[in-house]
C-alpha cells in the first residue's frame, strides 16, 4: 500500500483500557485533578493524540497550534475531555491490532516519552513538545498493522516491531516506514510543524536537508527504549549507540543512559508513570 493511501484511510487507534477508566473515575469528580488528568494523557498515545487533535480543531483552537497536553487540558471542558474519552476504543484483545503487543507497544511509548523528556531538558530543547513526540512517534506502526496486516505480517516474521532494525527494513520493502505514517497523522492532527518535522524524520536524522535538534532527541530516547525491549547488554549498548547524533546534541552514549527513567517497570498507579 503506498503512503497516501495509507494516510487517506481512517484509522482508529486503541487506548489502554486502564487509562481509559482512570480518566472516566477522575472525570467524574467534581472538580477533576488538572496534574491527574496530564499524568493519565500521558501515558497513552491514542488518548494523547485524540485530545490533542480536538484541541487544534475549531472552536478549541488557539492563536498557535498546541503541541502539549497540558495546553490541550487548558482549553477543553470537562465536559468535551468526559466525551473524548469515553469514545475511545479501548484494545482489550490480542487481536486488537494484528501483529502487534499492545502492552509491549504502551510501555516503549511511555518509555520513549520519558527519556525524550530527559533529554529535551539536558539539551534545553522544548520537553513538553518532546514528550508528546516520544509518546506519539509510534502511532505509525500501528497504523501500517491496522492497514497493511499482511505486509506487516511478512516484515514481522523478519524483525519485530520494536526492533531497531524496523525502520530501514520498512523503508527498503514499503518505500516509506513507520515514522513517515505517524508524522502524516500528526499533520492531520494539526499539530505543530517542529512535532511533525521530529516524528517524520527520527529515525534518520541527518536525512533532512535542514537537521531537526527535536528529531535527534527523539532518535536518541527511540533508540533507548527498543533497546531496553531487546534486552541489550552493554557491549551492544555501546555497538548499537547512534553515536553521530549524539555528537550532534553534545551527548555521548553515558549521558543518554543516564536519563533512564528512574525505574523501567510500570507501576500500578499509572499517575506513577509521568
Amino acid at each position: 500500500m503506498e503512503l497516501n493511501a495509507l494516510l487517506a484511510q481512517p484509522i482508529t487507534l486503541p487506548s489502554l483500557p486502564r487509562a481509559v477508566a482512570l480518566l472516566m473515575n477522575e472525570l467524574s469528580a467534581v472538580e477533576p485533578n488538572l496534574r491527574r488528568l496530564n499524568q493519565l494523557f500521558g501515558t497513552d498515545p491514542a488518548l494523547a493524540a485524540r485530545l490533542l487533535e480536538e484541541a487544534n480543531t475549531p472552536p478549541f483552537a488557539a492563536q498557535r497550534q498546541i503541541g502539549g497536553i497540558p495546553e490541550a487540558l487548558a482549553l477543553l471542558g470537562v465536559s468535551q475531555l468526559r466525551a473524548l474519552v469515553a469514545s475511545a476504543p479501548l484494545g482489550t484483545t490480542s487481536r486488537s491490532v494484528p501483529g502487534m503487543n499492545l502492552q509491549h507497544f504502551w510501555r516503549y511509548s511511555l518509555h520513549t516519552a520519558k527519556v525524550a523528556r530527559a533529554l529535551a531538558g539536558l539539551v534545553h530543547h522544548n520537553q513538553i513538545a518532546a514528550y508528546t513526540a516520544g509518546l506519539l512517534h509510534g502511532v505509525g506502526e500501528l497504523a501500517m498493522h491496522l492497514a497493511d496486516a499482511g505486509r506487516m505480517q511478512t516484515l514481522n516474521s523478519l524483525v519485530g516491531p520494536l526492533d531497531l532494525r524496523r525502520a530501514r527494513l520498512e523503508q527498503h520493502l514499503c518505500g516509506y516506514c513507520y515514522a513517515h505514517v505517524s508524522a502524516g497523522l500528526a499533520w492531520r492532527w494539526q499539530l505543530p510543524e517542529t512535532v511533525v518535522d521530529a516524528l517524520r524524520h527520527h529515525h534518520a536524522p541527518f536525512d533532512n536537508d535542514v537537521y531537526e535538534p527535536l528529531a535527534g532527541v527523539l532518535h536518541l530516547a527511540a533508540w533507548r527504549a527498543r533497546a531496553r525491549e531487546a534486552g541489550l547488554d552493554a557491549r551492544e549498548l555501546a555497538g548499537s549507540f547512534p553515536g553521530e547524533v549524539g555528537i550532534a546534541l553534545g551527548l555521548d552514549i553515558d549521558m543518554v543512559l543516564q536519563q533512564d527513567p528512574i525505574d523501567w517497570k510500570v507501576h500500578p498507579d499509572a499517575g506513577d508513570y509521568v
